[in-house]
C-alpha cells in the first residue's frame, strides 16, 4: 500500500453567502501526481488555495500523514510542507532569482540585521542544480523567460522542503520543449517522493504525468480514477455530466466581402512585411511557435504598440489606428491573451467590465449614466454567453478563468466589433467552456463578424480555422487552406524563417 500524505474530506466554503464547495475533497499518497480535473468553476483552485492557506474552511477536515490539522495561513501550510505554484506566479519581478527563493527567510550573518548574501546565493544556485537549470541567481527575475520563472518557482518550493507541491495549469504558457523539460523535473522529483497535485485543462497530458485523476464537480468531488484505467472521453464524460461529442463545433459559414486589409505592416525588430486580408463571417487563423510575433502584430493593428510603416484598410477605407480608441471606433474588438491584466479590471464588478468599452453608449449627459438600460443588457449578455455568477454586481476576479473570458468576450460583443480579435481564446479553460466559446464564435459568424484566432494549440487552429497563416520570427511564412492544413504541414511553416 502507498503511504498517504494528504487526505481533505468533506470540505466546505462559502463566499457572501453563496456555496462554491459542498463535500469536496482529494486524496494523495507519497510520491504521485494527482490530477485535479474539473470545469472553470468546479472549485479546484478554492480547494487548493484552502490547502495552501490562502483562504480557510468553513468546514470539513485536512489530515496530514494520518493527523487532523487545522491551516489558516500560508505559512501554516509552509510549515506542514505544503507549497502551490499559481498560474500567475508569485514572484517579484525587480528581485533577484535568490532573493525571490529566500524572500522572508533569508540567511542571516553573524551581524544583527545584516543578510549573509553569499550563502543565499550559494543556497539558491544548489537548488537550482538539483533541478539542471542553467540560471544566474543574481539576475532580475523580470529577465526570465516564463518557463524559467516556473523553475524558480519549483527550486523554490524545494527549498522549502515541500513534500505537497500544487501546480495550476503549468503549462498554460509554455512551448512543446519547455513543456517536456517540465515533465522531466515533475517526475524526478515524484522520484525523490515529492508528492505533485497537478492542476490542468489539457488532457493529453494527464498519460504523459499522472497516477490518478480526483474529478470535480458543482464544487463536489465526484470520483477519483486511475490513469491506466480510464480514457479522455471519459473524464470529459464525468467532469462535464455530459458528453461532449464534437470538440470543434465548426459551423459553415460563406465568407462574405472583405473587411480588412492589412499592407506591409513591419516593426523593426519584431515583424516585417505583414500582409493579409479577412472578410465577413471568416475565422482567420494565426499559427506559430511562442515568440513568432502573432501577438505583437495584432497589438500594433488594435493601436495598443506603435508600428513603424505598412497600412490598414477597413471596410476598403485606409484608416489610421494608434490607440484602442480608435481601433473601437473603427469597429475592432480584442480578446487580449493575458485576460486577467489586459482584458479585465479584476476589483470592479462584472457588469462594469461588460460596458467597460461601451460607456459612452449609456450617458444621458456627460455626467449621468441610464444605469437602468446598463443593468438590462448587462444581463442580457450574461445570459447569453452563460456567465456564472451570482449577478452584475459580483467581483470579476472572484469568477472562474472561463467565465472571466467569457465576461471579456461580452464587452467585445456589446461593443458590436465587426473584426474580433482573439488571442489564447481558450487557454487555461475547460473543454465544457472551449466548446461554450467556440459556439460564441459561430454565432459571430454567422452574423458577419470576422475573427483572427491566435492559437498554439494546433488541434483548436484545424478545427476552427477557415484558413490558417504562419508566422515563423516576426515574418508569414505560409498561408493554407483547410483542405492543405494539416499539423506536419503548419509545423513546416512554423519553422521556416524567410531570408
Amino acid at each position: 500500500m502507498s503511504e498517504q500524505v494528504l487526505k481533505m474530506e468533506r470540505i466546505s466554503k462559502s463566499f457572501s453567502g453563496v456555496k462554491v464547495l459542498k463535500n469536496a475533497g482529494v486524496e494523495v499518497n507519497k510520491g504521485e501526481v494527482q490530477i485535479l480535473l474539473g470545469e472553470n468553476g468546479a472549485g479546484k483552485s478554492t480547494l487548493m488555495k484552502i490547502l495552501s492557506g490562502a483562504y480557510t474552511k468553513d468546514g470539513g477536515d485536512i489530515i496530514i500523514k494520518g493527523k487532523k490539522v487545522e491551516i489558516n495561513s500560508p505559512k501554516d501550510a509552509e510549515k506542514l510542507g505544503i507549497s502551490i505554484i499559481y498560474q500567475e506566479f508569485n514572484l517579484v519581478p525587480f528581485m533577484t532569482v535568490a532573493e525571490n527563493i529566500y524572500l522572508g527567510r533569508e540567511p542571516m550573518s553573524n551581524i544583527p540585521g545584516k543578510i549573509d548574501f553569499e550563502k543565499m546565493y550559494s543556497d539558491a544556485q544548489n537548488a537550482l542544480d538539483y533541478l539542471n537549470v542553467d540560471i544566474d541567481t543574481r539576475k532580475l527575475v523580470k529577465d526570465l523567460g516564463i518557463a524559467k520563472q516556473q523553475m524558480v518557482e519549483i527550486a523554490k518550493a524545494l527549498s522549502l522542503k515541500s513534500e505537497i507541491i500544487i501546480m495550476d495549469e503549468p503549462t498554460a504558457a509554455l512551448t512543446d520543449k519547455e513543456i517536456d523539460y517540465l515533465f522531466k523535473i515533475i517526475r524526478k522529483i515524484k522520484s525523490e517522493g515529492v508528492s505533485i497535485i497537478y492542476i490542468s485543462h489539457r488532457l493529453e497530458e494527464f498519460v504523459q504525468i499522472g497516477d490518478r485523476v480526483t474529478i470535480m464537480r458543482d464544487g463536489a468531488t465526484i470520483t477519483t480514477v486511475a490513469i491506466k484505467d480510464t480514457s479522455i472521453d471519459e473524464l470529459i464524460k464525468l467532469m462535464v455530466g455530459r458528453e461532449i461529442k464534437n470538440k470543434y463545433p465548426k459551423v459553415d459559414v460563406k465568407p462574405g466581402k472583405e473587411l480588412l486589409n492589412v499592407k506591409s505592416l513591419s516593426k523593426e525588430g519584431v515583424f516585417k512585411n505583414i500582409s493579409f486580408n479577412l472578410r465577413e463571417g471568416e475565422i482567420l487563423g494565426f499559427s506559430g511557435l511562442m515568440g513568432a510575433g502573432r501577438t505583437e502584430v495584432m497589438r500594433a493593428l488594435f493601436g495598443v504598440d506603435e508600428f513603424d510603416s505598412g497600412e490598414i484598410y477597413i471596410a476598403g477605407k485606409k484608416v489610421t489606428i494608434k490607440s484602442p480608441i480608435q481601433a473601437i471606433k473603427n469597429g475592432l474588438g480584442f480578446v487580449t491573451e493575458n485576460r486577467r491584466d489586459e482584458g479585465l479590471v479584476l476589483p470592479m464588478d462584472v457588469g462594469n467590465n461588460i460596458t467597460l468599452a461601451t460607456l459612452n453608449n449609456y450617458c444621458k449627459n456627460p455626467i449621468m449614466i441610464n444605469h437602468e438600460k446598463e443593468v438590462k443588457d448587462i444581463k442580457e449578455y450574461m445570459s447569453l454567453l452563460d456567465i456564472r455568477a451570482s449577478g452584475p454586481f459580483q467581483k470579476a476576479g472572484t469568477l472562474s478563468g472561463g467565465n472571466q473570458q467569457k465576461i471579456v468576450i461580452a464587452k467585445w460583443l456589446s461593443s458590436n466589433s465587426k473584426i474580433l480579435i482573439v488571442d489564447e481564446p481558450t487557454r487555461g479553460i475547460d473543454v465544457g467552456a472551449k466548446v461554450d466559446i467556440y459556439n460564441i464564435m459561430n454565432d459571430l459568424v454567422k452574423k458577419g463578424v470576422g475573427i483572427i484566432m491566435i492559437s498554439s494549440e494546433l488541434p483548436e487552429i484545424l478545427g476552427m480555422s477557415d484558413r490558417v497563416l504562419v508566422m515563423c520570427r516576426g515574418s508569414i511564412t505560409g498561408e493554407l487552406n483547410m483542405e492543405e492544413a494539416s499539423q506536419e504541414n503548419i509545423m513546416h511553416y512554423a519553422t521556416m524563417e524567410v531570408k
